[in-house]
């Protein structure tokens, strides 16, 4: 690596401003701010808005795509199981 070319690379807090969470880290991002951590080192700080502990998909509070209405209407459209075989993709109407 060459010398005086590559941010420092050193530990970082990063805290999630909605759930209040915090995680040290090593990153090359900086801040001004700074933060005393549990091993009484202190730390820059960077604020984030979303991390696994306030991202819906990792809390479990995403929502769910309703998939049977999708396959409905594909199968209305376009002629699924029991709709007629002559209604097809191809087919004008």
């Amino acid at each position: 690596m060459q010398q005086e070319k590559h941010p420092e690379y050193r530990p970082v807090v990063f805290r999630d401003r909605s759930a209040g969470y915090a995680f040290l880290t090593r990153s090359t991002a900086t801040s001004d701010q700074t933060i005393a951590w549990d091993d009484g080192e202190t730390y820059p700080v960077v604020e984030v808005e979303i991390s696994s502990e306030s991202h819906p998909f990792y809390t479990g509070k995403a929502r769910t795509v309703d998939s049977e209405g999708r396959v409905a209407r594909f199968e209305r459209r376009y002629g699924g199981e029991g709709g007629d075989a002559g209604q097809g993709a191809g087919a004008s109407g």
